[in-house]
């Protein structure tokens, strides 16, 4: 009895750690991909001409389509998983399709050309309006829509040679791609991104590629890795306008010192001044005619210091900060020189919700793990996890969020009703409300 009981518990464990089959009920939400589907159909014969027999049966429109399910169903955490999702008689019947073998998903990735996806990433785009509330009452004097500009790693297999950027201290090589994200702030999704190796030099720096994306009407909002004379007289001359955080090494003459007002104070402004700057020289001490040698600017720059309250990186695996907050001071430079220095710093501040798209990018649509191991399936991936956050707007009319999301997935997976799911979007928003609240507390604090 006892010999029979050991191999009772033993088969009982074995059943549980096999992984339990890919059900009908795991993908919902199916046919709301019916708003992008006319515009994945244009890519149909793409990638086709190779097929001199005739026999293809996976598509480049039912590939993607595939791929921006995964992102709403997140038992399609692999491309087994995808695999196993096309076996399904409701999925095969909505996309037109036939069963697929893994071999036919991995090959569609080095097949397909993922910039066509970008023509529907900015179609899809046009259909969006303005999130409800999006507009800070605050940033009126900000004519131009604000675009969170910023890149981020995506880690990619060892085995990929193509994504060897640099190697650790100990020699290791480093693997990873960047994606290029412009964030518009008032649809709550990116407006473009772009994928490139991740060494930030030639045609991968993040400059140079937000240069060659420029848009007039936009008020670009950038980290200091974007700090450079050139881009900030290329926006400009597109008819857009920038904030941007600077070096404190930044070489300046003062034009005119401005005053900083009360209101200014109690944002944390503690200097305003608008200069020339650079130092009017070439880099390396010549004349040179290269974008990122120039070494001055061709129109008057504003800068605004801010003092902050800095927390500190958190130590790895920890998830808690190494010491207590810091003050510090930004210096932010801009060209609007109309706007009041406590909006110029509000502006800057919003530019980490870019910083909570790609952690929802990441761990909300499951773009951690790369499903293919081709440089042109992560850009698809990407750019279909960009139209996956375009649809959640659409289908909402809120910014693509953790709670949204996952109350969209309840209502796609059959756990929420209708009703359930009306309330949550009809829930009013209190982000500010709490945000106040607790800068308040910071003061009484004296933390800041």
């Amino acid at each position: 009895m006892r010999s029979s009981g050991v191999v009772g518990m033993i088969s009982v464990r074995v059943a549980r750690a096999k992984k339990p089959k890919f059900a009908p009920d795991q993908v919902r939400g199916a046919k709301y991909l019916g708003r992008v589907l006319p515009l994945l159909a244009r890519l149909h014969d793409n990638g086709t001409a190779r097929d001199k027999a005739g026999n293809r049966t996976l598509f480049y429109d039912q590939y993607a389509a595939l791929v921006i399910l995964s992102m709403f169903s997140p038992a399609m955490d692999s491309l087994r998983a995808v695999q196993a999702a096309s076996q399904l008689p409701k999925v095969r019947k909505l996309l037109g399709c036939t069963r697929y073998s893994l071999g036919s998903l991995s090959e569609a990735a080095r097949v397909f050309d993922p910039g066509l996806l970008r023509q529907v990433v900015a179609e899809l785009g046009a259909e969006l309006v303005p999130l409800a509330g999006a507009k800070d009452p605050r940033l009126k004097d900000v004519r131009h829509t604000l675009v969170l500009v910023d890149g981020t790693l995506l880690k990619a297999l060892p085995r990929l040679v193509e994504s060897a950027w640099k190697t650790s201290r100990t020699g290791t090589p480093m693997h990873g791609w960047r994606m290029h994200a412009r964030f518009d702030l008032s649809l709550g999704a990116p407006a473009g991104v772009e994928l490139t190796d991740y060494r930030n030099s030639g045609a991968s720096d993040e400059r140079e590629v937000l240069k060659a994306n420029l848009r007039p009407g936009r008020c670009y909002v950038m980290d200091r890795g974007y700090f450079a004379y050139a881009l900030f007289d290329a926006v400009v001359a597109a008819g857009s306008d920038y904030v941007c955080r600077v070096k404190k090494s930044v070489s300046f003459e003062v034009t005119e010192e401005r005053a900083v007002t009360a209101a200014a104070r109690e944002a944390g402004v503690v200097r305003d001044a608008v200069v020339r700057a650079g130092d009017g020289r070439a880099a390396g001490g010549g004349r040179t005619k290269g974008p990122r040698g120039v070494r001055t600017t061709a129109h008057p720059v504003r800068l605004v210091w801010v003092q902050v309250q800095v927390a500190p990186r958190a130590a790895r695996g920890t998830g808690k900060p190494q010491g207590p907050p810091r003050t510090e001071v930004l210096i932010l430079a801009t060209n609007l020189l109309g706007v009041p220095a406590e909006v110029v710093a509000l502006v800057y501040r919003y530019r980490w919700t870019v910083e909570l798209f790609f952690r929802f990018f990441k761990q909300v649509l499951g773009c951690r793990h790369l499903i293919s191991d081709d440089p042109r399936g992560v850009a698809v991936q990407c750019y279909c996890a960009v139209i996956a956050c375009m649809l959640l707007a659409l289908w909402t009319g809120r910014e693509a969020g953790k709670d949204t999301w996952r109350m969209v997935h309840w209502f796609l997976t059959g756990w929420a009703d209708e009703q359930d799911l009306l309330a949550h979007l009809g829930r009013p928003d209190n982000r500010g409300v709490k945000l106040r609240a607790k800068d308040e507390l910071w003061k009484k604090l004296g933390v800041n």
